[in-house]
């Protein structure tokens, strides 16, 4: 299994960072190769607003991406999405036992200043392509909410 891990500060409120990255639309604008997120199943009930759930539940969403994969080769596939607000922590996986599965956390600094971290782990062995590839998603969020925010 391999790890992947990429970090960068952003210069933007936690909460402003994490309502961007846990809106599932945003995903792809993004995900380098992701092209598409619709949800399969109706929104639970707990996406009302945290007075709906416990505190620190998550809020689970099955949903149908599809990625250029290869680059040229259009691929679908299910994975789920738990999204938990208290901590602005987003993760993800395949609902299949495939070793794929991915982690975001944001971070307070300072004011106005967040910590990105994204995790990723995979049953294929390392790759420094999905390094890179991590880091250009990191860095795109990053650009584009300072960018956002700043005009």
């Amino acid at each position: 299994m391999a790890h992947h891990e990429a970090s960068a500060t952003v210069n933007v409120a936690p909460n402003i960072l994490f309502d961007y990255v846990s809106d599932l639309q945003q995903l792809p604008n993004y995900l380098p190769r992701l092209t598409g997120v619709h949800q399969t199943t109706p929104a639970p009930a707990e996406a009302q607003g945290m007075e709906a759930r416990r505190p620190n539940q998550a809020v689970h969403h099955e949903v149908e991406v599809t990625a250029d994969e290869p680059p040229g080769h259009t691929v679908r596939s299910e994975a789920w999405i738990d999204v938990v607000e208290e901590n602005r922590t987003l993760r993800w996986g395949a609902p299949s036992d495939t070793g794929y599965h991915g982690e975001l956390e944001v971070g307070f600094v300072a004011d106005g200043t967040s910590l990105l971290t994204v995790r990723l782990d995979t049953d294929h062995p390392d790759d420094p392509a999905v390094d890179d590839e991590l880091r250009r998603a990191v860095d795109a969020i990053k650009t584009s909410l300072e960018q956002t925010t700043t005009s």
